[in-house]
């Protein structure tokens, strides 16, 4: 062979599987499709199956089972993805439970050869090839038959010039010794879990030969439309958030729309970078990230935001609500528990392309961590590095906001050791000055820039933030000591 050999690949038309697959599913492959009951494989093949064939490519789905193929319909045809009038125009359902009771392996694979000459289908499916085994072991030399069966049935498969799928259930021990799995040229392997009522999908990509596959368990839904998988954000090697500076001379920098802020943050917020504000309940975060926003929309910067703790309605100021009604702002309702991170990143990034965004509020982590299945909230850390990440990877400036406990003698920036992600942090507390509660704030960091040291005092007015005047001994009225409006009291006789 002189010349090089090219592969098609072929879209599935499942969302998110291309891309793990390297790029499509290659042609004449022959794949399996393995999992636990209930967790997806017969859907997924016929997703599969409905965007790829048409008149001119055609398929034939094998049944194993005894349910016949009518039951199937009353069940898939529910999917948006499946299409009537391709009904024995390009899909052909054939059911070889009966010869299959016979016990005659000779004559499934005789009569599935006929099928395929007389139909020529591009695609094969077989649905459920574990129904095999099953009536083997029952037989007397059943296996040893059943291991003819699958030698000659590969054979036919590798000659048919198809791309070709067997469907089963199979546990960690048959993947070791089963001769299916060496012989196939792509494996996906499909599992669920419950944990704490929260049910877990998740699919992997064992094997797929011939091109790079993104490695990893990746979470899917099942939906009226089918599968949708979201890829797991991969963070290349020194790509990620690290502590070395970022900032570059005449770095273009973003205002965040409050009178005053920018110079605290030596000139603006980065264009790329994440900012975190933290405080406790009530501090003005939402309003802070408002005006990130709106100043945004001023710039010809749209934006999208993410609410975690509040709905749209209760979150969003009136300003705000005409933004999003003119199509400059986006809003994310992710108030549905049982979410993942990667879910989240997909419909964040898909909103920022829609709008062409290049701000993005994420409010708040700890309503995020709240609405991830407990499975992603364990590793929560870890997520949130990789969706940062992600973000600033593609440019997006990102606001933060979380909550935090305002404990007046001691300082923290994040209750989940999360503030390395942060390339700006901004403090907001509360402190008591003549028997009222009063807000301020302070930056706390801006990696690789300097900024304002000062820590100030802050009302919050119809208009939005105003900033006010620099404490004289903040850290006197932090301990108990007297501020210095006390002590000049106190000296009057």
């Amino acid at each position: 062979m002189n010349e090089k050999v090219t592969i098609r690949r072929l879209n599935t038309g499942v969302p998110g599987l291309d891309n793990l697959l390297g790029g499509g599913l290659p042609e004449f492959s022959f794949n399996l499709i393995t999992g636990a009951p209930g967790s997806g494989k017969t859907t997924l093949a016929h997703q599969i199956m409905f965007a790829q064939t048409s008149p001119d490519k055609r398929a034939l789905f094998f049944t194993m089972v005894g349910e016949p193929a009518l039951k199937m319909f009353r069940y898939q045809q529910q999917f948006e993805f499946f299409d009537f009038t391709k009904i024995n125009q390009s899909i052909r359902f054939v059911n070889l439970s009966e010869d299959l009771l016979k016990g005659d392996f000779a004559s499934v694979l005789s009569r599935m050869v006929t099928e395929v000459q007389d139909y020529a289908p591009s695609f094969i499916f077989v649905d459920s090839f574990r129904s095999l085994t099953r009536s083997a072991e029952q037989m007397e030399n059943g296996l040893s038959e059943l291991q003819r069966f699958l030698q000659q049935l590969v054979l036919q498969m590798a000659g048919w010039q198809a791309t070709t799928f067997l469907i089963g259930e199979y546990g960690p021990s048959e993947t070791e010794s089963n001769p299916v799995f060496t012989v196939a040229d792509g494996i996906l392997e499909l599992s669920q879990s419950v944990h704490r009522n929260s049910m877990v999908r998740k699919i992997q990509v064992v094997k797929m030969r011939g091109q790079a596959q993104t490695p990893g368990l990746h979470t899917f839904r099942i939906s009226k439309q089918g599968l949708h998988i979201f890829p797991r954000a991969i963070v290349e090697q020194f790509k990620a958030v690290d502590s070395s500076p970022k900032i570059a001379a005449g770095e273009d920098r973003i205002s965040m729309g409050i009178p005053g802020l920018d110079e605290m943050l030596g000139g603006g917020l980065p264009v790329g970078y994440s900012l975190l504000v933290v405080g406790p309940t009530g501090s003005g975060k939402t309003i802070l990230a408002t005006e990130f926003l709106a100043e945004g929309v001023r710039r010809g910067e749209p934006g999208v935001i993410a609410a975690f703790e509040k709905s749209p309605s209760q979150l969003l100021s009136n300003k705000l609500q005409t933004l999003i009604q003119s199509g400059q702002v986006g809003v994310i309702d992710t108030r549905s528990l049982n979410l993942s991170i990667d879910e989240t990143l997909h419909d964040l990034i898909s909103m920022i392309k829609n709008i062409r965004a290049k701000r993005v509020v994420i409010d708040s982590l700890s309503g995020f961590e709240l609405a991830l299945a407990p499975e992603f909230s364990e590793d929560f850390r870890g997520s949130l590095y990789r969706m940062v990440a992600e973000l600033t990877g593609m440019g997006m400036t990102i606001l933060m906001t979380s909550e935090l406990e305002d404990r007046y003698t001691d300082l923290r920036f994040s209750p989940f050791g999360s503030a390395f992600l942060a390339d700006a942090i901004i403090v907001q507390r509360y402190i008591e000055i003549e028997s009222q509660f009063k807000r301020v704030f302070s930056v706390v960091k801006v990696r690789g820039s300097t900024h304002s040291k000062d820590i100030r005092l802050f009302d919050i007015i119809d208009s939005g933030i105003v900033i006010g005047e620099t404490l004289p001994d903040y850290r006197g009225i932090m301990s108990g000591r007297p501020t210095v409006s006390q002590a000049d009291d106190r000296r009057q006789p």
